[in-house]
């Protein structure tokens, strides 16, 4: 691989330069929607994503302590900060 290649690779597994933000949303509101009854409450979720976006680990809607995308998990009442934050 060369540098330039390097230079452009953020995540291990994710190319974003491929990354299309509509589609990630649309595909993470579907999967929130169907957790259903195990979803948090409204201020639960919002109170665990203010967190979130304070930790010096997240990165483009992923935790870099887990690889979880945070909003899902934020979403799931079994859901839980790996650095036990909330």
């Amino acid at each position: 691989m060369s540098m330039e290649e390097k230079e452009l690779r953020i995540c291990k597994k994710c190319l974003l330069r491929e990354y299309d933000e509509q589609a990630y949303k649309e595909t993470l509101e579907e999967y929130i929607i169907k957790i259903g009854n195990a979803r948090v409450s409204d201020e639960e979720y919002s109170r665990r994503m203010d967190i979130c976006k304070q930790c010096d680990l997240l990165n483009m809607g992923t935790c870099g302590a887990c690889g979880c995308y945070v909003e899902l998990r934020g979403a799931a009442q079994n859901g839980h900060c790996p650095r036990k934050k909330w």
